[in-house]
């Protein structure tokens, strides 16, 4: 078979096939009288046995070998081009991650693309202070794109460098709830506490439903959280968790504070008040009585004074002591 029949019936050009055999991959057996190359079906198995080689991210020096080389093992060098290709997949993901958001700002000309590549950057720095400093720039210029300041917020370990990107966060709007309440439930307990941290920062009604939700998280200190930044928005919904939160000690003294906010209406206050009270019955530990007497101290009304008058003689001389104390601030106000 001559050699332009052979790259019409192989689709590899003539040229590539003299290429091979330049590199002495393949040599045509004959030539026809006229001097011209031929082909045996030998030739032309051995061309197919390339290209399927090839097509493996082998390079023409390693087809050679794996060809040529009957001790030639196989095994090493395909799990090297597993490497070889999986970095690349990575690499090539990056990148397309990275056009993906400077496409999403939408900008107007290669300064501006310049700015967004600069701002993430910035993040993905290893400096503390840059990756801050690209957080609080981020609204004085070019916006940086949602998802690569949520990505960051997720990952971030930094105290500092965390509340500058919450804040970046926060003043992009809603952009970026879909994505942190996936973090919510993500493997990582670090992860599902940074999400709820800037879910509470971006004060919006959308905010609210997913902090709303976040009450019922597996993670309890997600769900404590959330009932913390709800107590501060008014939503009636956190008042057990918050109550919880009193008898257990967890982040108790947050939890008081923000039941007083919540007692600023009066249908809460009485709400508040008989949880407390209801509680105080049923606690036996004289540290969990303490607590929920304290927390009693804010909440207005009359179930509250009642019941801290009734703990005035009880047998725990600290919890009487502290409703003595509280019912003097009461009839002072």
């Amino acid at each position: 078979m001559l050699i332009g029949e052979v790259a019409r019936r192989s689709g590899i050009s003539a040229r590539m096939l003299r290429h091979y055999e330049a590199l002495g991959l393949v040599r045509p057996t004959g030539r026809t009288g006229s001097g011209y190359r031929e082909y045996s079906d030998e030739d032309i198995r051995r061309i197919f046995h390339i290209e399927s080689l090839r097509s493996l991210g082998l390079s023409l020096r390693e087809v050679r070998r794996a060809l040529d080389e009957p001790g030639f093992a196989p095994a090493a060098l395909v799990d090297d081009l597993i490497r070889q290709t999986r970095a690349r997949i990575a690499a090539e993901t990056e990148l397309l991650t990275r056009l993906r958001r400077v496409g999403a700002v939408e900008p107007a000309d290669w300064a501006e693309v310049l700015q967004i590549v600069a701002l993430l950057q910035g993040l993905r720095s290893d400096s503390p202070g840059e990756r801050q400093r690209a957080a609080l720039s981020s609204r004085r210029a070019t916006p940086v794109p949602v998802e690569a300041l949520v990505e960051a917020v997720l990952s971030e370990e930094d105290p500092n460098v965390a509340g500058a990107l919450r804040w970046a966060l926060a003043q992009s709007g809603d952009g970026g709830l879909v994505l942190l309440a996936e973090g919510l439930d993500a493997p990582g307990a670090e992860v599902r506490r940074r999400a709820v941290e800037a879910i509470a920062e971006i004060p919006s009604a959308a905010a609210t439903v997913l902090l709303r939700d976040a009450l019922a998280n597996a993670d309890l200190a997600v769900g404590r959280y959330a009932a913390l930044a709800l107590g501060a928005r008014g939503v009636a919904e956190a008042i057990p968790t918050l109550v919880d939160m009193v008898v257990e000690a967890a982040d108790d003294v947050e939890a008081a504070d923000a039941l007083s906010v919540l007692a600023g209406e009066a249908t809460l206050a009485d709400q508040i008040a008989a949880r407390l009270v209801g509680c105080l019955d049923a606690a036996g530990d004289p540290a969990t009585r303490r607590r929920l007497v304290a927390a009693l101290a804010d909440i207005p009304g009359d179930t509250p004074t009642q019941a801290l008058t009734g703990l005035t003689a009880d047998p725990d001389p600290v919890v009487a002591h502290t409703a003595a104390h509280l019912l003097r601030l009461r009839a002072g106000r």
